[in-house]
């Protein structure tokens, strides 16, 4: 049974770990309101491309002038995995669901034959994937959010992606993110970056049926000038970076708020080990009392 000093130092241990973890878990509360606030403004414009190209698409498939970022290489042998992470633990399993997604991808790839390239942004994604795909891994870009995450950024990755691309590097490009819905849940998402695919339309968003109408989203034949493989041509690159940036911003959100929920767990945690360690120090100083009580009164009888 440890001693009363050492009971001391422990709950004094504990106490000052209770301090650090609820001081980070204020500053991932303050951090998520203006993240959430970005991702969330970030979807509108970013969802509205992928259907307007989405549209511009159809008309487009098929044809012989077709943007290679939309008709593909024309095989589909040698795949690139955007993994994004954070650069920090320290956040329950953020991390580590986005990662066993992106294994389970790769490995799947890998059993079916085809090459598979991993580019990670965020140095936890690198850690945790090199034990056992290292070889895959082909760079990592860290400190994406420092001092802040901005779309030069994630325009500079989305510009990389698109020129491995033009030079032949892979066939096929997907990422993986975490979407933030609350600071609860973070939904693992994959997306497909190269060939450029249209989206599916998801229950929240039949909201914007009216909308896409309005805006030429329906399905009705336009005409557009230029045409539609120019603009394609124009946009198609552009659209990559925007979902790369978009996909950042949900996965600060996410970050921020499984961090704050993992010190808010930390820091009841702790709060239950202090009462735990505090109710065996005060049985552990009772016993010690009544035993020097019992060798006082014994010797006086003894005398």
């Amino acid at each position: 049974m440890p001693n009363l000093k050492d009971l001391k130092i422990r709950i004094d241990t504990v106490k000052s770990t209770r301090k650090i973890t609820s001081a980070m878990k204020m500053v991932a509360a303050a951090k998520l309101r203006r993240a959430q606030e970005q991702a969330e403004a970030s979807r509108p414009y970013a969802q509205r491309m992928e259907r307007m190209l989405g549209s511009l698409a159809a008309a487009a498939a098929g044809q012989a002038g077709a943007p290679k970022l939309l008709a593909g290489s024309g095989s589909d042998e040698t795949h690139l995995i955007v993994v994004a992470t954070a650069d920090r633990g320290l956040c329950g399993g953020f991390n580590t669901s986005i990662v066993r997604e992106a294994r389970r991808a790769a490995n799947a790839l890998l059993e079916q034959g085809k090459t598979v390239k991993i580019l990670c942004v965020g140095r936890k994604g690198r850690d945790q994937l090199r034990r056992d795909l290292g070889e895959r891994i082909i760079d990592t870009v860290e400190d994406i959010a420092r001092p802040s995450l901005s779309f030069d950024k994630a325009a500079a990755i989305g510009e990389r992606v698109v020129a491995m691309f033009e030079a032949g590097e892979f066939d096929v490009c997907t990422m993986f993110y975490a979407e933030f819905r609350s600071a609860i849940s973070q939904i693992v998402k994959p997306q497909q970056l190269i060939p450029f695919a249209a989206p599916q339309k998801d229950d929240d968003e039949n909201g914007d049926d009216e909308a896409d109408a309005d805006s030429g989203l329906d399905g009705a034949v336009y005409e557009y000038e230029p045409g539609e493989e120019e603009i394609l041509t124009a946009l198609l690159p552009t659209n990559i970076s925007i979902q790369i940036f978009k996909a950042l911003l949900e996965n600060a959100a996410s970050e921020h708020g499984a961090r704050m929920t993992a010190m808010d767990n930390a820091t009841r945690n702790a709060g239950d080990m202090i009462n735990n360690l505090t109710l065996v120090y005060n049985r552990t100083r009772q016993a010690a009392i009544t035993g020097e009580l019992i060798e006082i009164i014994s010797a006086k009888e003894a005398m």
